[in-house]
């Protein structure tokens, strides 16, 4: 394991995962590995440029709610909102109750249904109040979209299988080590427990660490369900688990 192999998952995660002008130089699996266990960094991207609107949007004078909502809208972005069409995707399959061969069809499809309709903006409304809510906005977004893009290695460990022969889940599922996805969660708890007692105290530190073991367990709960009923994972699948875990953890950080 060189350095310039993890340069190159480094710049694979950021490439797959954000709107960052970052040249791939390797599409493989190998690469593919180190960009899932590296995608909660790519949290940081979003992240950070979550709270910077945040900051700008307090400095000037904005309500939280419009501080909220920028600040989701800007996340949307800088992902060109790849993770909300893949929760969109993942809602419209898993709500047709078709088999899994139907429902992947229905997956593959460019339109959205009534029941990707419904979750999209349900999770948009959540994640805006509940980061409008959070005590420390600005700390909470950052901590969210970390603690979401855990869910990325998780759902690429050895034994989860992919859906269909091609695609992005094909590419990276069951290509993350059990011990790699076990220290890159708790490096990821560390971090998020540290920097949330570092700028809010106490009170930080508890609901950082929450907002990561809650994410984590939505994110674990979809995945089950997801591969039980389409017997593997997909890019839709990857993507709304993102979205759903970042719901997640900023719900668990609007607790007061």
């Amino acid at each position: 394991m060189s350095l310039r192999d993890w340069e190159a998952g480094a710049r694979l995660g950021v490439t797959l995962l954000s709107v960052v002008p970052v040249r791939a130089e390797r599409v493989d699996r190998e690469a593919a590995r180190r960009a899932m266990v590296l995608a909660p960094a790519v949290g940081l991207i979003v992240g950070g440029a979550g709270s910077v609107v945040l900051l700008v949007a307090g400095w000037l004078g904005f309500s939280r709610l419009l501080g909220a909502a920028l600040a989701v809208a800007v996340g949307a972005a800088l992902t060109r909102a790849l993770h909300l069409d893949g929760l969109a995707d993942l809602a419209d399959g898993l709500g047709s109750r078709k088999p899994a061969e139907g429902a992947l069809d229905i997956m593959k499809k460019s339109d959205i249904g009534p029941f990707g309709v419904a979750t999209l903006v349900l999770t948009l409304l959540i994640q805006v109040a509940a980061l409008a809510s959070a005590p420390a906005p600005a700390v909470s977004v950052l901590v969210a979209a970390v603690a979401g893009r855990l869910a990325l290695p998780w759902a690429c460990r050895a034994g989860v299988p992919s859906a269909r022969p091609g695609g992005l889940g094909a590419l990276v599922a069951g290509s993350v080590p059990v011990r790699a996805v076990a220290v890159v969660s708790v490096a990821v708890l560390v971090a998020a427990a540290a920097f949330g007692f570092a700028t809010d105290g106490p009170g930080g530190l508890a609901r950082a660490g929450a907002a990561v073991v809650v994410a984590l367990g939505t994110a674990l709960a979809t995945l089950r369900h997801a591969v039980r009923r389409l017997g593997g994972v997909t890019g839709d699948v990857l993507g709304a688990l993102v979205e759903a875990a970042t719901a997640a953890a900023l719900l668990a950080q609007a607790v007061r």
